[in-house]
């Protein structure tokens, strides 16, 4: 049976403050608006559902029945629409290994001094993401993307333990970690192109790699050695005091970080992020 929703909701808001009144209040229409709309349901269901005296109403047996089922039928609705408007404070975001933990991670209690309310649930992996709920931050080459979608290009340098860094030139023999992707597509680090840029394409270099920056980062602080890698990932530890840039040329790369689709992400749910990113990425 086809019954109206703006009276079953009207019903329900009288019959559970036990006034038309009362319901008019709340529902924000009038008092006959809300007597026209428990008539029709009557009348439509051929049922008495108050008894009506001078100053109150009384629900009927029939009426208390339907009732019960209406305040738990508009409980569940409001349970759903609640859940779904709860998504809204969640933004997910994927991306790599190396930017989720020396980029993203230590920088989201900034996020949230700003955005309290807003909970950012970050993965990680080198796989790209699908999911049309998540928000994909990348890496990769900066000419097969959009220049719209791209966030920062990529510089590379070398970087050591700040009490090391003068000791480069001078040292006969250094070991240098850089990075090998998992993701065949993509180039490797441009090494060979930064040497010769500081012409030190003769001086005697060990090459260690790894499969992502993080590692070695990591490596190099550990053994006092040197990491050629990309700006963006030593930011934390260059302000924390923890590693330095060598005073050598850096070099452009040919890699980005990227959000796929930026502007069709750039929606009421993440927009924010997004531009909390950008600014982060400066």
């Amino acid at each position: 049976m086809n019954v109206s929703l703006p009276a079953l909701k009207a019903f329900e808001s009288a019959a559970r403050l036990g006034s038309f009144k009362a319901a008019a209040t709340e529902l924000a229409i009038s008092p006959t608006a809300v007597s026209h709309h428990i008539n029709n349901l009557e009348q439509r269901l051929s049922v008495n559902l108050f008894i009506r005296e001078t100053r109150k109403v009384t629900l009927t047996a029939t009426g208390r029945q339907l009732a019960d089922a209406t305040n738990q039928g508009f409980n569940i609705i409001q349970a759903g629409i609640d859940k779904v408007t709860a998504k809204d404070n969640l933004i997910n975001v994927a991306t790599t290994s190396s930017f989720a933990a020396l980029v993203l991670i230590p920088a989201l209690h900034h996020f949230y001094q700003q955005y309290p309310q807003i909970t950012v649930n970050i993965t990680s992996g080198e796989q790209l993401t699908t999911d049309n709920f998540t928000l994909p931050v990348r890496f990769g080459i900066r000419e097969q993307q959009n220049q719209a979608d791209i966030i920062k290009c990529e510089q590379f340098n070398l970087f050591s333990a700040p009490h090391i860094a003068d000791k480069f030139i001078n040292n006969e023999s250094v070991t240098i970690y850089t990075t090998k992707w998992k993701n065949n597509a993509l180039p490797n680090a441009p090494l060979e192109d930064w040497l010769a840029l500081n012409a030190l394409q003769d001086k005697h270099v060990v090459v260690k790699y790894f499969d992502q920056e993080l590692f070695g980062i990591q490596q190099a602080m550990l053994e006092n050695a040197y990491v050629f890698c990309s700006y963006t990932l030593t930011q934390g530890y260059r302000q924390a005091g923890l590693l330095a840039e060598l005073n050598t040329q850096a070099i452009d790369s040919a890699f980005c970080y990227y959000i796929e689709n930026k502007q069709k992400n750039t929606t009421r749910h993440n927009h924010v992020f997004i531009e909390w990113l950008d600014n982060l990425m400066l």
